[in-house]
């Protein structure tokens, strides 16, 4: 699986994050650093207006917290009173952080795709071919994340946990039904947007000293 490169984040950022750690709530004082899932997922942020290198950031945090383990149930983003709720939480939890990722790689590669192949744009024929490579990989990338989504969310669904409601994390619950019934389908936005960019691709590469 091909990722995209991050940008090193800005001097400013790192105040930010330090900020941020000391005040992340549920967690025990003498425990600050960032080691769990949840503490890197609350690190993940939207922003008003937002930039790749915004984006490059959240996927950095949601990643990490792909790779690391989860914390105690009682610092979990839910109400956790026994095994079964603990099982079917760690499922909602990586099928949402896995959606967040897809959202993210869609995102910054709708920042280096291309809707159109003006004749105007031949000079620059090779940057926009580049960019064009670029967001093909964040689209790839998304449709990765989102089969991972989708192997959680059936496990989330099992069996087991037909009467059990995570309240807290009702909007994971809500994204697992959605997906259920497809009107949450990634899969769909991304082969649109592939086949779209394969198709101004195409316009790039037949451009020529003629062109413009």
């Amino acid at each position: 699986m091909q990722r995209v490169k991050l940008a090193k984040l800005r001097g400013p950022l790192f105040l930010t994050i330090i900020l941020s750690l000391l005040l992340l709530p549920g967690i025990p004082l003498n425990a600050y650093f960032v080691t769990y899932k949840e503490q890197y997922y609350r690190l993940y942020h939207l922003h008003y207006i937002q930039y790749p290198d915004d984006a490059m950031e959240n996927i950095y945090w949601l990643e990490q917290a792909v790779k690391a383990d989860f914390s105690n149930p009682l610092y979990a983003l839910a109400l956790i009173e026994n095994e079964t709720q603990w099982e079917k939480y760690r499922c909602l939890f990586m099928m949402h952080i896995n959606l967040k990722l897809v959202e993210q790689h869609l995102f910054l590669g709708n920042k280096y795709n291309k809707r159109n192949a003006y004749f105007y744009n031949a000079p620059w024929k090779e940057q926009n071919l580049d960019s064009l490579e670029t967001a093909e990989t964040c689209f790839r990338t998304a449709l990765y994340y989102w089969n991972e989504a989708l192997k959680w969310q059936e496990k989330s669904q099992d069996r087991r946990f037909r009467f059990i409601n995570l309240q807290k994390v009702q909007f994971w619950e809500d994204e697992a039904g959605r997906i259920e019934t497809r009107s949450l389908d990634y899969e769909k936005t991304i082969n649109r947007e592939l086949a779209l960019l394969q198709g101004v691709r195409e316009k790039f590469l037949a451009m020529d000293g003629n062109t413009y």
